[in-house]
């Protein structure tokens, strides 16, 4: 579900509409178009859990925060490795002890599944008497649940970390979960597998696990890439029927979208030198641009009465911000910037918080969005700029 309609599912009176929320890693009332809706949806919802490693902005607003720890005590990948033709992957072994008080996510949804009952005791006693015999056995044992039990793979990556996590080395209990990757690998792609070093599913589970520095899972050869598309024929159908009936619209679609009330184009959220995600909750690490300048062309600075190192408001149609001022010519006149990263409420040693620049999505509406992905156009916001 597109990310920009989570407030609309939540703010309706339809009987199914989303009435908790389970928030991960991720701060949502900070990065989500229209935090002043996004607000208002969560204090409508009748539960609000967050599982970080930090107080966010949303974590301020749940009624549970389960803290998590960081990705340096806790075993950690990414899944978006993959090349061609070599296919690696990384498993991250952690390096530091977890602070007291935060658990790794596996653990805490591994608790909240064992206080919901949600496994039958049985099927978890035969699957680690199973694992306790060695891996063969526990496949077989595994087959036989899920051919038994269709929900067996649901509650697979439970039921690894449970079963099978325990019996893995260096403490990889997290890692179990690959055990199930490995399979499909083995099963759909074998040649490639054992071009790439592993003879067998358990191999390359085990590789996995002790490969420090990653592994190459697979090795494709350039004869097997046209296999990687799915359709009939190997062949990719260009015709997107959705785009085409935007395309048949193109002429009596409204072309600017700037006003006399907001009549600059703003972008909410340009990359520069120091911004970077909301993770780094720490304004010291910037060495240039600390407070987040709004960026203006030199033609738009001389006709608004803009100063360079001044303050200017910033209003679009759902919220009013300030920012200090910089002229920059590599602006088209009609535009103005402000980066990412800005506007964290971080606390200061009196225990108050304090924010930074520019929060953009206390001025961004949800609804300005695209009509298909529901992406936010962040990049094309009409606003009024003036001297503050």
């Amino acid at each position: 579900m597109p990310c920009n309609v989570i407030a609309e599912e939540i703010l309706t009176d339809h009987p199914d509409r989303f009435r908790a929320m389970i928030i991960e890693s991720s701060n949502p009332a900070h990065s989500l178009a229209d935090s002043a809706a996004f607000a208002q949806a969560l204090a409508a919802l009748d539960l609000v859990v967050v599982i970080d490693i930090a107080l966010t902005e949303t974590g301020r607003q749940a009624d549970y925060l389960l803290p998590a720890a960081s990705q340096f005590e806790k075993w950690e990948a990414t899944f978006f490795t993959f090349e061609f033709p070599h296919n690696t992957f990384h498993l991250r072994a952690p390096i530091l002890d977890p602070l007291p008080g935060t658990l790794p996510e596996p653990e805490i949804y591994a608790r909240l599944v064992r206080e919901l009952n949600a496994v039958p005791r049985g099927r978890l006693t035969l699957l680690r008497t199973a694992a306790r015999l060695g891996r063969a056995p526990y496949k077989l044992a595994f087959a036989a649940l899920a051919a038994l039990d269709k929900s067996t793979f649901a509650l697979a990556p439970h039921l690894l970390y449970e079963t099978l996590g325990p019996t893995l080395p260096d403490g990889g209990r997290a890692g179990a979960v690959l055990w199930a990757r490995a399979q499909p690998i083995a099963k759909e792609h074998p040649a490639a597998m054992r071009r790439a070093g592993h003879r067998s599913a358990d191999a390359l589970f085990d590789a996995m696990l002790g490969g420090r520095s990653g592994i190459t899972f697979t090795e494709d050869e350039y004869a097997d890439a046209w296999n990687y598309v799915p359709h009939p024929g190997h062949r990719i159908p260009l015709p997107i029927p959705e785009l085409l009936l935007l395309l048949a619209d193109l002429d009596t679609t409204r072309a600017v979208h700037t006003s006399d009330d907001f009549p600059i184009v703003l972008a909410a959220g340009q990359c520069r030198a120091f911004t970077a995600n909301t993770i780094f909750r720490d304004n010291t690490w910037r060495k240039r641009d600390q407070q987040g300048t709004l960026r203006v062309s030199p033609h738009d600075a001389e006709q608004l009465g803009l100063s360079n190192g001044a303050p200017a408001q910033i209003t679009t149609s759902r919220g009013t911000a300030q920012a200090v001022v910089e002229i920059d010519d590599r602006l088209q006149p009609g535009h103005a910037a402000l980066p990412n990263g800005f506007g964290l409420d971080l606390p200061t040693a009196s225990g108050e918080t304090e924010r930074t620049g520019v929060a953009l999505n206390t001025l961004t509406d949800l609804t300005w969005r695209d009509p298909i992905a529901g992406t936010p156009w962040h990049k094309h916001v009409p606003a009024r700029i003036q001297p503050a």
